[in-house]
């Protein structure tokens, strides 16, 4: 838990009769209160950059523990109190939304400008002048950054893969990368029309996890697979061949009242009546099921009454048709589209056009439980489902979230369909042509815009560090690159040689939206901090 307390011993409190337990914080103090909060959350986030950066172990009340280096994770998972703090924590949300990656490296840049204008503001710089300045820096910045990248096309497989792995190789499961990698290139490229997509819904990837085996043995399904294993209450089948597949959201069960009730049965021939009623209530509708020739039934959950009762399994298993209970509401609309069903309220309207069909449906056998597949779907949707695989929990749930970033990544590359070398080198490059450009400004606009520059320094400067390298002779070294030669505009810093090298021939190599999207965000942020100048506490 994170609490600024560093400025607590100058802030003035005010309590009088009108303002009765609220706390006033104002002028200097205010935003020297705001800058100590955020800067202390980037500091904490500073150490997992790169990949080299260490990992973070967070334990929540419960006793559950989580090992990952993702910013946006780190941030969700904090309990912070202080006001600038937890915009801080929304504006890494709000990267991962927006680019998926570089959560990490918009908190850092953040931390950095919110050092810098410290130190800008007690050389008595006013705050809208240095937000003005800043705002003009951060335009520039995304053009300099539009100049150095490479347009990318969808149809290029190869480049969107070393992008993705460039993603993946800060993770804890980077040692996987050249598997998660294409199969997360492969799931967007499955759900979009390459020449005309603009945005990537990853909702249409569903992504289930099994506990077992390792991540090599994490696959893209063609098809579905549900988290559910089939009902077996009446040993009904487990494996299907050539479905017809209906997905209903009614329930093969006595219907129940809408209130609390109770039934008293007087005698033995009234107990045989109810058992005949049900009996022939559920067998109309296993009738009309076997009329539409339907083999697999899933059914929608419901918290009013039973999927499927003892009697009905009975039927059903009888049959041979396999049933799969307990579909949540929200997967509904994704199962259509994936199977080419359409969901059917009541039996009177099921008919063999709302089916969906297949070339196979059957249960399989995992050690964290049995799971449903059905594959070979004759008019597939633009969907895609992925079944991630991992030895222990902790392991399984950051292989998910780094499929998510890499799954990201390709959709930063769907949106803006051009690519920059990583290793620090665009934020160098944007760092030298920034300080050239501040020298054609005049007055304070200048010097403003020099100490934006110089903020974006820490990226490479923050690589280095945590690669165990000398950061100082590093950055140093790769500025003299840059500012040598326009042509160098790649180089940065090559965490495998210990010095640096062309990102672009390493394949270190990353979507343009996460670098202007990490600059715009985090600028913005830092602007409206620096406009804050009371902080009003109320109870």
């Amino acid at each position: 838990m994170i609490t600024s307390t560093g400025a607590s011993s100058f802030i003035p409190r005010v309590f009088n009769k009108e303002n009765q337990g609220h706390q006033i914080q104002k002028g200097d103090h205010a935003r020297l209160s705001s800058f100590i909060g955020a800067i202390a959350v980037a500091d904490l986030v500073k150490t997992t950059l790169g990949p080299k950066g260490m990992d973070k172990m967070i334990t929540d009340a419960g006793g559950d523990v989580i090992i990952t280096n993702d910013g946006a994770t780190i941030l969700s998972k904090m309990e912070v109190q202080h006001p600038a703090a937890k915009m801080l924590v929304e504006l890494s949300k709000s990267q991962d939304i927006e680019a998926g990656d570089g959560t990490t490296s918009v908190c850092v840049i953040a931390g950095s400008l919110l050092e810098k204008a410290e130190e800008l503001l007690e050389k008595g710089i006013h705050p809208v002048a240095l937000s003005d300045a800043w705002k003009l820096a951060a335009a520039y910045s995304c053009k300099i950054l539009r100049e150095m990248s490479y347009p990318v096309k969808l149809t290029d497989r190869d480049q969107l893969i070393k992008s993705a792995v460039t993603s993946l190789s800060s993770k804890v499961v980077s040692q996987y990368s050249g598997i998660l990698a294409p199969l997360a290139v492969d799931s967007v490229l499955s759900v979009i029309d390459q020449k005309t997509a603009t945005n990537v819904d990853l909702r249409e990837i569903r992504v289930v996890t099994r506990l077992g085996e390792t991540i090599e043995d994490t696959k893209l399904i063609n098809g579905l697979v549900f988290n559910q294993e089939a009902s077996k209450g009446a040993g009904g089948p487990t494996r299907i061949e050539n479905p017809r597949i209906a997905l209903v959201q009614f329930q093969i069960s006595p219907p129940k009242t809408d209130m609390e009730n109770q039934l008293v049965v007087g005698n033995q021939e009234e107990i045989d009546r109810i058992a005949r009623d049900e009996k022939k209530y559920i067998l109309n509708i296993i009738k009309k099921i076997l009329k539409c020739k339907c083999n697999v039934i899933l059914i929608q959950k419901s918290i009013l009454r039973d999927a499927v009762n003892i009697l009905g399994s009975h039927y059903l298993a009888k049959k041979n048709i396999m049933v799969i209970k307990d579909i949540e509401r929200d997967e509904m609309s994704f199962i259509a589209r994936s199977l080419g069903c359409k969901p059917v309220a009541s039996p009177d309207h099921l008919t063999e056009d709302k089916l969906g069909s297949a070339k196979l449906a059957e249960e399989i056998y995992t050690p964290g439980g049995r799971i449903v597949q059905i594959t070979g779907v004759q008019n597939p949707g633009k969907t895609v489902s992925v079944l991630v695989r991992g030895s222990n929990n902790l392991v399984l749930e950051e292989a998910e979230r780094s499929l998510h970033d890499a799954l990201c990544v390709v959709r930063s590359l769907v949106k803006e369909k051009s690519l920059i070398a990583g290793g620090g080198a665009a934020e160098t490059q944007v760092s030298v042509q920034l300080a050239k450009y501040a020298e054609t400004l005049g007055g304070l606009q200048s010097y403003c815009v020099r100490a934006f520059a110089d903020a974006l320094e820490v990226i490479p400067y923050t690589l280095a560090e945590n690669a165990g390298l000398n950061p100082i002779k590093i950055v140093t070294k790769l500025r003299k690159k840059h500012a040598s030669d326009s042509k160098q505009k790649d180089f940065g810093i090559d965490i495998k040689k210990g010095d640096i090298s062309d990102m672009w021939k390493r394949d270190v190599i990353q979507p343009l939206l996460v670098n202007i999207s990490a600059i715009n965000l985090s600028t913005e942020f830092v602007r409206m901090i620096l406009k804050v100048d009371d902080i009003i506490t109320t109870r």
